[in-house]
This record gives C-alpha cells, sequence and structure tokens, in this order.
C-alpha cells in the first residue's frame, strides 16, 4: 500500500459513510460505544450536532478507490461538558490571557467515559502507518483551523504511545469498577467484603427492602417503547433535580433501545406494581463487560440508588458470568461497594508552545498526586482479596 495513495478528510456526519464499512475498523473487543449505530444515533437525534456545543468533524482515511482504511471518532466542542477529563482551568488560563480555548478538537465518546479505541484501523491497513496519518492530521487540523488544542479521551493504551511519540501529553484519571472473583450469587460476592462493608450493604438493602421494591430485569431485546418511555422519564427527572438538563433525548433512547438491543439491559423498580425508578446497563456480552451508564427515580427511596445502579446491576453481572462491571467516572462512594480504583489515561496536544510547557508542568505534579491519591485509596479497599488495575 503507498501513502501517497491514501487520503485524509473531514466528515460532518457519520451517515457520510455506510455502517458496513464503519463497523469492520472496530476489533471485536472495541465495544459497543463505537457502534455506527450508537454514534449515530447522538446525531440522528441531535445530541450532537446542531447548537449543542459538539461539531461533528470525524477524521476518515481512505485510499484511491474511496475504500476505508481508518477513522477516528472527532469533535470540535465550544465548551467542556459531557467530557469527564476537566479542563475548565485550562479554559480559564487561556481566557485570562485573551486567548481563545474554544472551539477545541475533541476524540472521544459523547458523554461516555468509557476506554476505547480512538485511532481505528481497517484490519487490510497498515495499522502504524493510517494511526500516524489520523494523529498527525488532527494536529494540522488544530493548526490550520487556529484550534487551541487536541484531546483524546480514554484511548487504548496501546494508542497512548502512538499518541506520545507525536507530542501529546498523558493525563491520568481514576474510575472505579466491580470485578467478578468467580462468585456464584450475592451471598459469595458479600463473603470477600471486610464486615463493616457487609454489614452497611445489607442494612441498605433491608432498608429498601422494607418499603416493598421489586425489581423488573429487561434485556434490550425485549424491551418496549413503554419501558424506555419510563426509563426515560427517571433519565430526565435525575438531571432536573440537579437542575441541569439531559445530554440524551427521549428519541435517541428508543433509537438505541431498536438499533442496538443486544448492547442493553433495563432494571425497573416497582412498588405495589408502580414503576418508581430505574438503571440502564450497556452490556458486552463477548467481552464480559457491562457499565453502568444512568439511573433515575421519580419517587425518593432511601438506599435505592444503590440497590439499582449497584447491587441489582452486580446480580446480574454474576448470573450472566459478566466479569468487569465499569461504574463510571468519579464517585468514591463506589468503593464502600466493593468496586476497586482503576487508572485510566488521555492524551492533550496545545498548540500554543507557552501554554503546552505550562500544562506539562501542571500534569506532571498532579500524576505524583494521583499516584498518592491512588496508594490511599488502596489501603481503604474493602475486600479481603483485591489490587488496583491500570
Amino acid at each position: 500500500m503507498k501513502q501517497e495513495a491514501i487520503q485524509l478528510r473531514i466528515i460532518d456526519a457519520l451517515s457520510d459513510v455506510a455502517e458496513s464499512d464503519w463497523n469492520p475498523l472496530l476489533a471485536s473487543d472495541s465495544g459497543p460505544f463505537l457502534k455506527y449505530a450508537f454514534l449515530n444515533a447522538l446525531e440522528k437525534t441531535g445530541c450532537v450536532g446542531g447548537n449543542t456545543g459538539w461539531q461533528v468533524a470525524h477524521l476518515i482515511v481512505e485510499d484511491s478507490n474511496s475504500r476505508l482504511l481508518g477513522a477516528m471518532p472527532l469533535y470540535l466542542k465550544q465548551h467542556s461538558y459531557g467530557e469527564f477529563v476537566f479542563d475548565w482551568a485550562w479554559a480559564q488560563a487561556y481566557e485570562q490571557n485573551g486567548m481563545p480555548y474554544y472551539p477545541k478538537a475533541l476524540s472521544a465518546i459523547p458523554f461516555t467515559p468509557v476506554r476505547g479505541p480512538r485511532l481505528l484501523v481497517s484490519p487490510h491497513a497498515d495499522k502504524g502507518v493510517i494511526q500516524e496519518i489520523l494523529v498527525s492530521g488532527l494536529k494540522t487540523l488544530v493548526t490550520q483551523n487556529g484550534l487551541s488544542s487536541a484531546h483524546v479521551l480514554f484511548p487504548e493504551n496501546d494508542e497512548l504511545g502512538v499518541l506520545k511519540q507525536q507530542g501529546f501529553m498523558l493525563r491520568d484519571s481514576v474510575q472505579f469498577h466491580w470485578h467478578n472473583e468467580g462468585y456464584q450469587n450475592f451471598e459469595q460476592y458479600l463473603a470477600n467484603l471486610t464486615m463493616k462493608r457487609r454489614k452497611n450493604i445489607r442494612r441498605e438493602r433491608a432498608a429498601v427492602e422494607s418499603h416493598q421494591i421489586s425489581y423488573r430485569h429487561i434485556p434490550g431485546e425485549i424491551a418496549v417503547a413503554s419501558d424506555w418511555n419510563f426509563f426515560y422519564r427517571c433519565y430526565e427527572n435525575t438531571y432536573i433535580e440537579h437542575r441541569s438538563s439531559p445530554y440524551l433525548t427521549e428519541d435517541c433512547i428508543q433509537l438505541l433501545g431498536s438499533s442496538m438491543p443486544e448492547n442493553f439491559h433495563l432494571i425497573i423498580a416497582t412498588q405495589n406494581e408502580r414503576p418508581i425508578a430505574s438503571s440502564l446497563l450497556v452490556v458486552d456480552k463477548p467481552n464480559a463487560t457491562a457499565y453502568g451508564r444512568y439511573w433515575g427515580a421519580i419517587e425518593h427511596i432511601p438506599c435505592l440508588h444503590f440497590e439499582l445502579a449497584y447491587y441489582q446491576a452486580i446480580e446480574y453481572c454474576i448470573k450472566e458470568g459478566i466479569q468487569v462491571f465499569e461504574g463510571g467516572a468519579q464517585g468514591e462512594h463506589k468503593m464502600a461497594r466493593g468496586f476497586i480504583p482503576t487508572t485510566l489515561q488521555s492524551a492533550h496536544w496545545i498548540e500554543d508552545a507557552g501554554f503546552a510547557n505550562a500544562v506539562k508542568r501542571f500534569l506532571d505534579r498532579e500524576h505524583e498526586g494521583m499516584a498518592a491519591y491512588v496508594d490511599e485509596l488502596e489501603q481503604h479497599i474493602p475486600l479481603k482479596s483485591s489490587k488496583v488495575l491500570s
């Protein structure tokens, strides 16, 4: 394959390429969030694009016959919402120096703090060549369009080396993941916790049980429109209670439920046969991984959040043989429920040399502080046998 026969271009809608061309770029362990159906649903229902501050600008690499060889999910951002890697202080520093920080280039899955490939390459192409073209193209896009920076959030570990070679700086994040140690049931999982945590979980579950709550586990394949409608009411209410607006629309939830049902699992809590709360898991059964994404309630029951978002989800994972349950960004309270800290990294390229040096000094200090933070967390893991993963 001759490099001069390859062209890089930007598309402003995923629908500019065919699903049958996009999905073959994904390895078997790429997960559900990079599927054409997922990213396209966000665009088609207006969750990104338009006036959302997420301008679609995916990078694609093609050969002379317009065959797709590689791609990078990419957005031009007018803010830093929905990213889970916080750079508000960087934006403020730019503003204080009379320079615009936005728009910036962002390669990430919108609203989804999950590790996965960001430099997608066809199995029929030279991986090293395509990855280099994508990263170089990203930097060129920043420079030629007067953007402040480029950010690649939660890429795979092997992609971090490629990005670092091209001048990207790495930044640590900590998430909390639950790991299945071959548990046969929830009681066996509890037995692996310290006595204090075990008693606390039993107390929380008993508090919910006293309200006569029952649960419906609904695989995405059999969920109907009314199930998704109720879930959305709960999801939307969570944002309303925090005086915010939901990232996803009900049309998006309904479309995702119909276009990739095999990747979703709903849990609905009922009281006296009336639904009052719901949580949503995104499931990657081939890779034995589940992701806790959203939860919400239309009626307040103490400890119901823990039951629905964690304990019912863990019971599901044990039953289905799921090995890893990712609880999402932040939340030290998850450790009390048996989740352990996991370090992920993101990559950042700052166009202005002066700011790049300042950010590098900040990241060096932050890296040391994050390492100390993880060491401290490790001392409080409530499992009898556990380890910190990276």
